[in-house]
């Protein structure tokens, strides 16, 4: 229900809408198969994303490599708008009730009854709430005998009492490893935990294992540590610090004692390096902030009954799911609109 069409389109990427990257492929995307994108994604390329902004001549610019984003969100909106002209609209309407009865479908809604022979479910996620976003899709999904795998947070911040509150506002380039994988980015600290693009993408993925934080890639800082002790052994080890990370930092990790870095034996240098190089941030000890806050949903519909050609359900034909809606989320950087546009193309219809 909602009174603005592709209204989240309109808010996304602070108003410019970043709305491909040409790096999209399935390993950029997540959920139970995140291999169902291929074919939809192989067919709607971020390429084409392209030329079709271009033919609707939408300035646009890439920020970072692979990541466009639209001068004006609202380019974006009036371009999907220009190609469905044609068609009606109905704003601020709640659906109630979805049936189908021999080869129509029946909706059913607060301001009228519909029927179609064919329904495509693009209602999203349940992040975004104040945007007027809901779980009728999961709704009409499992009123189909639909399994839903259980909606997440995702692309969000992480609450954790691991960091202190008084660093919230120190933004660094970190490293996160996550099972296999390697992110490097920026993060913020926040007064409930972490935040920031690197956080944002760590959300999204598989974290039942937990991650850890290295807030100097690059440095090994028990070898650092001990090099400074012979060169600067007389400084504290605040001091010390400070020549690498943020004051406010500095002071967390050296938790504000006043000795001299000689003063430390090796085995508590090698502890100090490690809250700096491997920061364990294990499971039990964060959670995914909330829906309102997230950018997408993580779970939905789940694709092992969605043919990944046709975007069709495979317990109900004319039954249609693209988008969000689906067990699929996409990392940080245009990856989940090139999704939507990807699935809405492969369409049978």
């Amino acid at each position: 229900m909602g009174n603005i069409p592709a209204r989240k389109v309109a808010i996304s990427g602070g108003g410019k809408c970043n709305f491909t990257n040409t790096h999209a492929d399935y390993r950029h995307y997540f959920g139970k198969n995140p291999e169902f994108t291929r074919s939809a994604l192989t067919r709607m390329t971020p390429n084409n994303t392209l030329n079709w902004a271009k033919s609707h001549n939408i300035k646009f610019f890439e920020k970072t490599p692979g990541q466009y984003f639209a001068e004006k969100s609202s380019d974006i909106t009036n371009a999907l708008l220009q190609d469905i002209d044609n068609t009606e609209i109905v704003l601020s309407t709640c659906v109630q009730e979805t049936t189908k009865q021999n080869d129509l479908f029946l909706i059913k809604t607060d301001t009228g009854n519909f029927q179609a022979k064919k329904l495509i479910i693009a209602t999203g996620g349940i992040s975004y709430a104040n945007m007027g976003t809901s779980d009728i899709g999961y709704k009409i999904a499992k009123s189909f005998g639909h399994k839903i795998i259980p909606p997440r947070p995702a692309l969000c911040g992480i609450a954790t009492k691991v960091f202190d509150s008084a660093l919230s506002g120190i933004s660094l380039a970190v490293e996160i490893k996550i099972n296999k994988e390697t992110i490097y980015d920026d993060m913020l600290f926040t007064h409930f935990g972490i935040g920031g693009p690197a956080i944002y993408r760590t959300s999204v993925r598989n974290l039942e294992n937990g991650f850890t934080i290295n807030l100097l890639p690059g440095l090994d800082a028990f070898q650092w540590l001990k090099s400074q002790k012979q060169t600067n052994g007389k400084k504290l080890l605040k001091t010390v610090l400070s020549t690498k990370l943020p004051e406010r930092i500095a002071e967390f990790i050296s938790n504000q004692k006043t000795k001299n870095i000689a003063d430390y034996r090796d085995t508590e240098l090698q502890e100090i390096a490690t809250n700096i190089n491997r920061i364990n941030i294990a499971q039990g000890t964060f959670s995914l902030h909330n829906f309102q806050s997230a950018e997408v949903t993580r779970g939905g519909v789940d694709t092992s009954e969605i043919s990944s050609k046709t975007m069709e359900s495979k317990l109900c034909n004319g039954l249609y799911f693209i988008g969000e809606v689906l067990d699929i989320a996409g990392d940080l950087g245009g990856y989940n609109l090139q999704w939507a546009w990807a699935s809405a193309s492969a369409l049978d219809i």
